[in-house]
């Protein structure tokens, strides 16, 4: 399951809907992403994330049918918010089932350094010193050029 949304999410209630999949899950592996008080030494009041409505989507289909194929995985949920967040809010859920650990590491690590690259989002920081929209950083980029050599 895939969602966009700026509502925040439980990540209890999505977990569970995930282990109602199957009985053949042996391990989920969640990453839970943070809006971030700091910022190159920089106090955030505020992160403002846009995305390409459907384009967004798409794209995550995309990498969640990537992993899907490179590993044996029961189901995978990625929630991802819009909109404007302040410090300590959730982000993004990446949720990722099947019957052993290991499968459920690598594809969920997979699936954020591929959203982190290839899914539409922009993020703006508000700070005390002004507004900024983020770069995508050298070591996302890395590591999904990592992911595309393997």
């Amino acid at each position: 399951m895939i969602r966009i949304q700026p509502e925040d999410f439980s990540v209890d209630a999505e977990v569970t809907a995930l282990r109602r999949q199957s009985r053949r899950i042996g391990a989920i592996v969640t990453f839970i992403g943070l809006v971030r008080d700091l910022n190159d030494d920089d106090e955030i009041r505020t992160l403002f994330l846009e995305h390409y409505p459907g384009m967004t989507e798409k794209s995550l289909t995309k990498i969640v049918g990537e992993a899907m194929q490179r590993w044996e995985l029961i189901d995978v949920t990625v929630v991802h918010r819009v909109g404007r967040l302040q410090p300590e809010d959730q982000i993004v859920l990446v949720a990722v089932a099947s019957g052993h650990r290991k499968s459920a590491f690598a594809a969920a690590e997979f699936i954020m350094d591929y959203l982190k690259t290839r899914a539409p989002f922009w993020k703006k920081e508000e700070t005390a010193t002004g507004s900024r929209w983020l770069e995508t950083r050298s070591s996302d980029i890395e590591a999904s050029a990592e992911w595309d050599r393997n």
